[in-house]
């Protein structure tokens, strides 16, 4: 049995060095201003799928990713681990897209691919940390998901079983194909770039598609298509305030609690 996989990864600004430049003033991120990163909940996400290639002979995988030219190298670090090839989708009109317009612009791209048994994403990305892109992808392409995966357990008879992590403890739940799985941070690392498949493919054309050869409708792309509007980017430093000894007696410790609860 082989599965078609794609797995859907982003390009996201390095969160540990946002500064004041970190926002434009229309309430988009200033990407040029940050260093980037792949997500690392996509890479998690990946490696689960690197595995299903390894135990199901023939599957193939396709890296699909959105964002400006520079954000090819997402789909090149698929490659470097083993991935089969993979899409950029990029274009001005996807400039600025919330969740509502990135799944709408990655549903229409994965619809464009062709046969897709599994969908594989992070949980979520850390630039916006909402959890939402993945759910919305399978709401748009019709199809069942299981979110907050820890690992996938196996393919057989049309369906797939995975084990994923909740508050009270463990699931092992089954959907049918095709189906969009998240990948929780609690998976298993990815593995690190292979060699010959750097050499191979370090100067590999990625392939580049717009709103026009994915059939998109530009409206419900990028910031045109987007409801979200985001007022403001901080970064909250904590500070280590002086301490303060109090004594052990009814009037001091009515004065903290007065305090505390201020």
């Amino acid at each position: 049995m082989s599965l078609n996989i794609i797995v859907l990864a982003k390009q996201v600004p390095d969160t540990r060095c946002v500064s004041q430049g970190a926002m434009n003033a229309d309430g988009t991120i200033n990407r040029a201003a940050l260093p980037v990163i792949v997500n690392p909940d996509d890479m998690k996400a990946l490696e689960q799928a690197l595995r299903l290639k390894e135990q199901y002979p023939g599957t193939t995988i396709q890296v699909l990713t959105m964002g400006p030219a520079r954000a090819a190298e997402v789909v090149r670090e698929g490659l470097f681990r083993g991935a089969d090839g993979g899409y950029l989708l990029s274009d001005c009109a996807f400039a600025g897209a919330d969740t509502l317009a990135t799944s709408y612009a990655l549903a229409t791209a994965i619809g464009k691919m062709g046969r897709h048994d599994i969908v594989l994403c992070g949980r979520q990305a850390i630039d916006g940390e909402t959890a939402q892109v993945g759910p919305q992808v399978a709401e748009r392409l019709g199809i069942p998901q299981i979110s907050y995966a820890e690992e996938i357990l196996g393919v057989s008879d049309g369906h797939i079983t995975a084990k994923r992590r909740i508050d009270n403890g463990i699931e092992i739940v089954e959907a049918p194909l095709p189906v969009v799985i998240t990948v929780d941070g609690a998976a298993a690392p990815c593995r690190p770039r292979h060699a010959k498949l750097l050499m191979s493919h370090k100067q590999t054309q990625i392939t580049t598609w717009n709103t026009a050869d994915i059939g998109a409708d530009p409206a419900q792309c990028g910031l045109a298509g987007s409801p979200t509007r985001i007022k403001s980017v901080e970064c909250i430093v904590p500070c280590t305030k002086e301490s303060r000894v109090i004594d052990c007696n009814d009037e001091d410790i009515a004065n903290l609690m007065k305090e505390l609860g201020a």
